[in-house]
């Protein structure tokens, strides 16, 4: 068979151009609507837990003498799986309570005075600001929520009695008459 043969028989059995490759699916349509069920677990993934089933105690021996004798890396494994996670310590700082915007300036101020004396990090010291902020977020709805509701009331209370139009000679005599 020559190379035009091989080239011509390709050529009738390749596959149509107007097929999209990769997308056997309509966009936005899986082929599992209901997603894969909660809880199951990759196959990989209980391979090598039947792999490991019963070895965590020897690879552990391992992996001690193997630091022990030398290997970085295995060390690294060790000493990390040793040490607990770096946590930021607690912060110890008297603030006010805060319950309106001026409450929150005077704890602003309080913070920014902790972060001048040293008792703060400038780190620590933009993550209580960052707290504060919510804060603030949180009391500006507070009170949107109070002023819309004292809003319908005076709405409400405008609705029932309704203002009657006077002129200004009427207001005057109302208001400045002798009794």
């Amino acid at each position: 068979m020559s190379a035009v043969d091989s080239l011509q028989i390709s050529a009738k059995t390749a596959k149509p151009k107007g097929r999209s490759r990769g997308r056997s699916f309509r966009k936005g349509q899986s082929g599992n609507p209901a997603g894969r069920p909660l809880g199951s677990r990759n196959r990989a993934s209980l391979a090598i837990a039947a792999l490991l089933d019963g070895e965590a105690e020897a690879l552990a021996r391992k992996a001690v003498e193997l630091a022990l004798g030398g290997n970085a890396l295995a060390l690294k494994l060790c000493l990390d799986r040793l040490s607990a996670p770096r946590r930021d310590p607690a912060v110890s700082l008297a603030l006010p309570a805060i319950g309106s915007a001026a409450d929150l300036a005077e704890a602003m101020a309080a913070l920014a005075r902790a972060a001048a004396a040293g008792e703060l990090t400038p780190a620590e010291a933009f993550d209580l600001a960052r707290v504060a902020d919510s804060f603030l977020k949180i009391i500006a709805a507070r009170d949107d929520a109070a002023a819309r509701r004292e809003r319908a009331a005076r709405s409400a209370r405008e609705a029932a009695n309704p203002r009657r139009e006077i002129g200004f000679r009427e207001w005057l005599d109302d208001h400045f008459a002798e009794p």
